[in-house]
């Protein structure tokens, strides 16, 4: 069999699973019911089982060694299969183990509400709490409460990590965080010194931030700016930018169709997603998945996305950010051999995610929006350029908590997690711990078990967020700087033709540099939010 072949029958065995697998966890995101995390479940051991399969390891290896390959579409799929294969080589029991314990876990998760005073609240509902109680032993029973799904998993949580790093040693890595560095095409130490530029960079600026903050949210609930804890943010982990004074916009989302704006401005720019929501799920209600979410289900136009909108600011951002995911996944190349027809990295598609999710809060693309007038376009251009930098200064603190807590936890998951958790939110985000608290809450963020060592492709989209706004405003929009955004087709023939369509042709790296003319740099991001 030569490798062509070999890549046809691999097709045919693994893209139906995966579409089976795929359509099984929309419906468990959407029930909540055992049966549907089940069926989820042993479909992505049937699909997981398949990569681990020797001989075909054994195959792949052979022919990338041999040097022979002609087509650089083959040549990729090998390298790919190859990193795929390697991450599944230890023994099917494992494996199973690992994937019942996930899909428990997430199961956990989808169908878990906090409890106040006898009664289950929504995420949502956290949320609204945590923005407008002025009551403060209030505000830390909801948030404890929000954490509490922390304690229900951990158990669970704490063996998963042993099975994965069993599993990364089994196949000659020192734990699974080093595995996925491999895997995941990413070089461990320059993401290091990615995230350590990062921080010398935001450190000064986020301090002064945060030191203003803590005594506006002083005021408003009558305690001593010392007295801020992680309750009186407007979000469980502080990786959000409180509404308050001038910093509250979400009266303009109040009321409006926020699926709908979000339909209208992909059309305009020649990306109609109306297909995407018609598939889609946009609204809560009890036992679906709290959290937000896309999926191509074939990679063949199936393309959906799970929210739970609320008339705001937060949902007109995430439903924006969502189908960025989803036109991402919509464009990609249909002529590209069907293990290809993807984006090359998880921060590829978060890039085109965050481009768009960053527009919510766009003075100009809410003039065009909302109809604003240029006048009140005008009066909220300052404000908001302060709230998207805020906005960003507390995002990029709060992903070097994730980024550092990772790391260390693979490094050595037998540590104090909790401990780590609490050393790393007080050195990098600057928050009080609480008294005394010794509690699971690292295990209450979702990402850290059911997307393992994912969270700092987070960081790397908006990085690369900023660097494809350089790259419009200096070449697309001829220095407009990003004022034509609203109905320009130009925009959206750049990211269909350069950034979505050439699929994983390329490693991500190379791609980044393809699509933008330089390597992925902090440069462009520190330019847009950190200076002053």
């Amino acid at each position: 069999m030569d490798f062509r072949d070999f890549v046809h029958k691999h097709t045919g065995r693994v893209k139906e699973l995966e579409r089976e697998g795929s359509l099984a966890y929309w419906d468990a995101s959407l029930s909540g019911r055992c049966d549907d995390y089940e069926r989820y479940s042993a479909t992505l051991k049937k699909l997981e089982k398949i990569y681990s399969d020797k001989n075909d390891f054994e195959f792949i290896k052979k022919a990338r060694g041999s040097g022979r390959f002609e087509d650089p579409e083959m040549k990729r799929i090998a390298d790919i299969l190859y990193l795929k294969y390697l991450g599944n080589q230890f023994d099917d029991d494992l494996l199973e183990r690992m994937v019942d314990l996930s899909s428990e876990i997430d199961k956990k998760f989808s169908v878990y509400r906090p409890e106040i005073e006898g009664k289950e609240i929504s995420t949502n509902e956290v949320y609204n709490i945590l923005k407008e109680s002025k009551d403060s032993g209030y505000r830390r029973r909801v948030w404890e409460a929000s954490k509490d799904v922390g304690s229900a998993v951990n158990e669970k949580f704490l063996e998963l990590i042993r099975l994965r790093n069993e599993s990364a040693q089994k196949v000659g890595f020192e734990n699974y965080y080093k595995m996925a560095m491999v895997l995941g095409e990413q070089n461990e130490e320059k993401l290091a010194g990615i995230f350590d530029e990062l921080d010398r960079l935001t450190r000064e600026p986020f301090g002064r931030f945060k030191e203003r903050l803590d005594r506006q949210l002083s005021e408003i609930y009558g305690i001593a700016p010392s007295a801020i804890m992680p309750w009186h943010y407007h979000d469980p982990y502080f990786q959000e930018l409180p509404a308050i004074g001038d910093e509250d916009f979400d009266h303009y989302y109040k009321g409006k169709d926020i699926a709908g704006l979000a339909a209208d401005f992909y059309s305009r720019i020649g990306m109609p997603v109306e297909d995407i929501l018609a598939r889609s799920d946009l609204y809560e209600r009890a036992g679906k998945n709290p959290h937000a979410f896309c999926t191509d289900i074939d990679r063949r136009g199936d393309i959906r996305i799970l929210c739970n909108i609320v008339d705001n600011n937060q949902w007109m951002d995430t439903i924006l950010h969502e189908l960025g995911h989803g036109v991402y996944d919509k464009y990609v190349g249909r002529d590209l051999p069907w293990l290809i027809r993807i984006y090359p990295h998880l921060c590829t598609t978060e890039a085109s995610a965050m481009y768009f999710g960053r527009l919510s809060h766009d003075p100009m693309w809410m003039r065009e929006a909302l109809g604003l007038s240029d006048e009140e376009a005008e009066k909220i251009s300052m404000p908001m350029k302060k709230a998207i930098r805020n906005k960003q200064l507390i995002f990029a603190r709060w992903v070097q908590v994730m980024f550092h807590f990772e790391r260390e936890m693979y490094r050595d998951p037998r540590q104090d997690l909790s401990a780590l958790w609490w050393d790393l939110k007080e050195r990098f985000q600057m928050v009080r711990r609480p008294e005394g608290r010794n509690r699971p809450d690292y295990a209450s963020k979702i990402h850290v078990i059911s997307s393992p060592v994912y969270y700092h492709n987070y960081m790397l989209g908006e990085l690369l967020a900023s660097q494809f706004h350089h790259h419009l405003s200096a070449s697309v929009l001829a220095n407009e700087d990003m004022k034509g955004i609203y109905g320009n087709r130009a925009v959206g023939e750049y990211f269909r033709d350069k950034v979505y369509r050439p699929g994983n042709i390329v490693p991500w790296d190379e791609h980044v540099e393809n699509a933008t003319g330089e390597s992925l740099t902090a440069r462009y991001f520190v330019e847009q939010f950190v200076k002053e």
